[in-house]
């Protein structure tokens, strides 16, 4: 389910964790004109801290307590196996400011990130990719009950700044978002590196079966986004009856290719469900 595009204010921003994911963030939102007096940034690795003050003008601060004081949406962008740690030490905090969270932490269900932050807050559980990093990726989002309309956009045009946005109607379905896009962009490297190997065992040098493989993916990216035929009829328009990339598909379906593929996505599913259990 989605929103429609709208212009929120988005308030005065903190983020927690000023690692790949966030700077991609802040990125897209300076690209896109935002304040950035009004972003705020906890980072301990001072390194990261004088980089993201030096490239975008933001403030940062060692500490998340500092970080969090007059932002009313909290950004938490910290690997899950030290969110417990981050958020206990900022529930009275949170419990004082009522902010608007959106944790962009890999299998954090809600109740866990309410658990530590005192609950009662809105919180919107997000699942970016790595494309992020340059703007192209794609995020599902989850918003718990307690997240009104307004807070819903503020969300939404946060992540857009990293990409398209899906909103998912139940929490249990990022778990599918996870092992579809969150996982994604690995089985096409993946692909990538199988059809370069492949490539050269045909005889093609390195660099120029890696540039044929890369522009590929690329252009057949683009044709899939560009077009309003499903993905089926794309294949079909380029499988000639009797030619070469017959040949090839009817290799891969004797292979069980969708079948493999089913199968890697629901073991990524069920292992998000275990992850999220833990």
């Amino acid at each position: 389910m989605s929103i429609p595009p709208s212009n929120p204010s988005l308030g005065r921003i903190a983020f927690l964790g000023g690692g790949n994911m966030a700077r991609s963030l802040i990125g897209g939102l300076a690209a896109r004109g935002l304040d950035m007096s009004r972003v705020q940034v906890a980072e301990p690795v001072e390194a990261l801290r004088r980089a993201l003050e030096a490239d975008f003008g933001v403030r940062t601060f060692a500490r998340a307590g500092d970080a969090v004081a007059g932002a009313d949406l909290w950004l938490l962008a910290v690997k899950p196996q030290v969110m417990r740690q981050l958020c206990e030490p900022l529930a009275a905090q949170a419990q004082a400011a009522r902010p608007l969270v959106v944790s962009i932490a890999a299998g954090i269900p809600v109740a866990r990130i309410q658990q530590w932050l005192g609950g009662g807050l809105p919180v919107v559980r997000c699942m970016p990719n790595t494309p992020a990093l340059l703007g192209a990726g794609v995020t599902g989002l989850y918003a718990d009950p307690a997240v009104d309309a307004a807070q819903r956009a503020r969300a939404q045009a946060l992540l857009d700044a990293a990409g398209h946005t899906v909103w998912v109607a139940e929490e249990r379905l990022m778990d599918a978002v996870t092992a579809v896009s969150g996982s994604g962009p690995a089985y096409v490297f993946l692909l990538a590196e199988a059809m370069q190997a492949a490539a050269e065992a045909e005889g093609l040098p390195a660099e120029d079966a890696r540039t044929l493989v890369v522009q590929t993916l690329l252009g057949a990216g683009r044709m899939l986004a560009e077009s309003a035929e499903p993905a089926a009829e794309l294949r079909r328009r380029v499988t000639s009856p009797g030619g070469t990339t017959q040949a090839a598909i009817e290799t891969f379906q004797r292979g069980g290719f969708q079948e493999l593929v089913a199968a890697a996505v629901h073991a990524a599913r069920v292992r998000g469900e275990e992850l999220a259990r833990a």
